[in-house]
């Protein structure tokens, strides 16, 4: 028999942005290469517990043929053999009358599955997980997803880190994924793969999952552009030059100011890290107002400040 991952898992959707993803954690190597399929033209797809990975795209074409995700739920198990010992996940992408349809979510989970297994579904969203410490771990995803505050990543990865707090895999951590489509959402808009970040083997896959979203988010998720920027000065602009020079980017002695010197080290910091997504003047304010909130050392604090800075702006 294949090894049975101890999975929990969040499909969920957006219908302000039309975005539709998967979250996953998992005491399994690789988790991201298994249970998440995502489609913007079709809806999120999550499989598990002795997954089988044929119900992700067989489940997005029925989506794209027009059944709901209940319906794509039923005919996907209805005609397998081992449904019993499955999970699956399904929520239509955004769109039409989705949200008003109750069978636009759905879920199922087979009666062999190990204990403690099930799912809970919202308007927008199902949470699943098998071989759990208990069945808080489903509700308190959920709620979690509800009440937080942000786009549908960090609602997401939130749901991710209140399901492992309240008692998660039975057997442990090891790997996380998080996949969200959007239409015309990935590398210059030439397909929908908006979100797509995996943490294959970890001891905190989620801390470390959501480290490498933020950095993703930084380089590849545009924002819309601020209607006005802060300078660094002070203190703060003592601290992020003394960070530039510890990182070699810069050759004088912080004094507080935040001149053209400054600038052009930030500029460079930009091009080594990739962060043209952003202007030196939106990296300046960006680091002007996350710098407090931000937390680690060198280039880390830089990165972590960067991406605290720019929640003030939507993304596109």
């Amino acid at each position: 028999m294949q090894p049975r991952p101890s999975t929990f898992s969040i499909a969920a959707r957006d219908p302000e942005t039309g975005a539709v993803g998967v979250a996953v954690q998992s005491k399994f190597i690789g988790v991201g290469a298994v249970v998440p399929f995502v489609s913007a033209d079709a809806g999120a797809v999550a499989t598990q517990s002795f997954a089988n990975v044929a119900y992700g795209p067989d489940g997005l074409d029925l989506l794209r043929e027009g059944h709901s995700a209940a319906d794509a739920v039923e005919q996907l198990t209805s005609e397998d053999d081992d449904a019993p010992q499955r999970q699956v996940g399904i929520v239509e992408a955004p769109g039409g009358d989705v949200a008003e349809r109750e069978d636009s979510v759905a879920a199922f989970s087979g009666e062999e599955c190990f204990d403690v297994y099930g799912d809970v579904q919202g308007t927008h969203y199902t949470v699943q997980g098998n071989i759990l410490e208990n069945q808080e771990t489903l509700t308190a995803m959920a709620e979690t997803f509800e009440e937080t505050d942000g786009g549908l990543p960090e609602r997401m990865i939130a749901a991710l880190h209140a399901g492992n707090a309240a008692g998660g895999d039975s057997r442990g951590e090891q790997s996380a994924a998080l996949y969200v489509a959007k239409p015309e959402g990935g590398y210059d808009g030439k397909n929908d793969r908006w979100v797509d970040v995996r943490v294959d083997d970890h001891e905190q896959p989620i801390d470390e999952l959501e480290r490498v979203f933020r950095l993703y988010d930084i380089t590849l998720l545009a924002r819309e552009e601020p209607a006005d920027t802060r300078e660094l000065s002070g203190a703060t602009a003592e601290a992020v030059t003394g960070t530039l020079a510890d990182l070699g980017f810069y050759d004088g002695t912080p004094d507080g100011g935040f001149g053209d010197d400054e600038r052009d080290a930030l500029e460079d910091f930009r091009g080594m890290n990739n962060f043209e997504n952003h202007s030196v003047a939106v990296l300046e304010d960006a680091l002007a107002r996350g710098w407090d909130d931000a937390s680690g050392d060198g280039e880390d604090r830089m990165v972590d400040a960067i991406w605290h800075g720019l929640q003030r702006l939507d993304r596109k």
